[in-house]
């Protein structure tokens, strides 16, 4: 156990960004709604924003930046929680509002927390099929060995990949469940299209890796691997990648599902409501008039 705790890394500009951003947020969080309904639903979203920076700075100066540069499998992890885990919970703590608080942004009186963004729809949630584009190729390409070896050795690789994920996770998310003032860029069908494909190519990636005959990452060929082979760590990896996606992409389908089910009945209704209150013609001819 004590090896494990060990290795613990001090990342000072990671640690500096995670304490202004943590500290902002919380601050424009703790001047949320004036109703207790409200504050319940700040302080749930402030929750979740929070756990998803925590786990983000984990992911980076605990010991598993370190094992992620000696066992593939922890570097999978790694990954699945820099590029999906950590965003997701960002996008559904909604910190928008909060930080524009923090920021010093006036709130006009009277207005609800976050109306004023409503207005305006952000110009990255505009392009939801090329976001899940982006996304995708960025999350294959990381894994192309090229990349993916020269991660462990190279500082400025671990930086741009961790940013990269964090960044292109956040906005992939975006587009599919939406975050706090902003709805999802794309419509509900559409999302649950693109958490499928983005499912599709993790898994064929998860595939690759699992069913492969021969070792993919060959910077990983250390000492460390005497318990288990190279090729079994890369192949508990693609394991890892194939299983470790499908829990948040279900549930963000689910989601989505139930999004666009509550939308056609809503739609439904509103149709039944105009139709009832609409005057119908009769359907007899006039009597004529005797004068």
């Amino acid at each position: 156990m004590r090896p494990v705790l060990a290795h613990w890394s001090a990342l000072w500009p990671v640690i500096a960004i995670y304490a202004v951003v943590a500290g902002a947020h919380l601050a424009g969080a703790l001047r949320g709604g004036p109703d207790a309904a409200s504050r319940r639903g700040v302080t749930r979203e402030a929750e979740l924003f929070q756990a998803g920076l925590a786990l983000a700075l984990l992911a980076t100066v605990s010991p598993m930046r370190y094992w992620s540069g000696v066992y593939i499998w922890v570097r999978a992890l790694q990954d699945l929680v820099l590029a999906v885990v950590a965003p997701g919970l960002i996008v559904l703590g909604a910190p928008w509002a909060a930080l524009a608080r923090s920021l010093g942004r006036p709130q006009p009186r009277g207005e609800v927390p976050g109306e004023a963004m409503a207005r305006t729809r952000p110009w990255w949630l505009r392009w939801p099929v090329a976001t899940a584009v982006g996304f995708n190729v960025i999350w294959l390409s990381w894994h192309v060995p090229a990349l993916f070896d020269r991660v462990p050795v190279s500082p400025a690789a671990a930086a741009a990949e961790y940013v990269l994920y964090l960044a292109a996770g956040i906005l992939f998310w975006l587009q599919v469940i939406g975050s706090r003032p902003w709805s999802a860029g794309a419509a509900p069908l559409r999302g649950a299209e693109l958490l499928i494909g983005t499912l599709a190519a993790d898994t064929i990636l998860g595939m690759v890796l699992v069913f492969g005959s021969g070792v993919i990452y060959h910077a990983y060929a250390n000492s460390a691997h005497h318990v288990m082979t190279v090729l079994d760590d890369q192949q508990l990896a693609g394991a890892v990648l194939w299983m470790g996606m499908l829990p948040p992409m279900i549930a963000a389908a689910v989601a989505v599902l139930v999004r666009w089910l509550n939308e056609e009945e809503s739609h439904a209704l509103s149709a039944g409501i105009d139709r009832l209150l609409t005057p119908r013609s009769s359907a007899w001819p006039s009597r004529p008039k005797f004068r």
